[in-house]
């Protein structure tokens, strides 16, 4: 299964028609959060596959459309935060937003996070258990883990409920944008026992088998 995932920054040829000629094979587009949504909705209906995504700490709660209707997500979407979703034998799951730092939408205290982990998405986890024999494939995040990519400042730290849900749950990957990089030494990639922690900024393709 090849997986398209995006975040944070609008790239130009994949908001272009040549899209449908690089990524024409795509089964799944992930969004990881801080993208216009007519950006996710044009790679979605381009490569006509299905959409989940998180919000970012910079998304808007509503967005305006010009005949005045208003939507909280990209059209065609399914809105991944503390959530599961089955993709051709692949369990996924979502836990949105970044470390709270101002007033605003999509962000959480580390306490708060906690709560969206157990109170929230590891009972569906559960369920997958039972349905499916393995709890989960691919964590979907805006923010990484806490200590894992994380940043100098207080905005871009980390999730440490993330690292008990890794060990506990052991999705084969957790997939998180939020940390903009620019040097290419700057390691994106990080093994966290059994879960393969990847900074998809600004787009990673994916490649991923289905659970025997």
């Amino acid at each position: 299964m090849k997986i398209l995932c995006v975040s944070d920054k609008v790239v130009e040829y994949l908001y272009s028609p040549s899209i449908t000629q690089k990524f024409c094979d795509i089964d799944l587009v992930i969004g990881c959060g801080d993208l216009p949504y007519y950006y996710l909705e044009y790679i979605q209906s381009l490569l006509n596959v299905s959409l989940i995504y998180v919000h970012g700490n910079h998304d808007p709660e509503k967005e305006y459309l010009s005949d005045g209707s208003v939507v909280t997500g990209p059209l065609g979407g399914v809105n991944l935060h503390c959530q599961t979703y089955r993709s051709r034998q692949i369990l996924l799951a979502g836990l949105e937003g970044s470390i709270r730092y101002r007033q605003g939408y999509f962000q959480y205290s580390q306490r708060e996070m906690w709560f969206n982990t157990i109170v929230y998405l590891a009972p569906q986890l559960l369920i997958n258990k039972i349905l499916y024999g393995r709890y989960l494939d691919i964590l979907v995040a805006h923010s990484p883990p806490y200590g894992i990519h994380n940043g100098e400042d207080r905005v871009h730290q980390g999730f440490k409920a993330f690292l008990w849900l890794m060990r506990t749950f052991k999705p084969r990957y957790l997939v998180h944008g939020h940390r903009h990089v620019y040097n290419p030494t700057e390691i994106v990639e990080t093994q966290y026992g059994a879960t393969k922690v990847i900074n998809i900024y600004p787009y990673r393709l994916l490649e991923i088998e289905a659970a025997q």
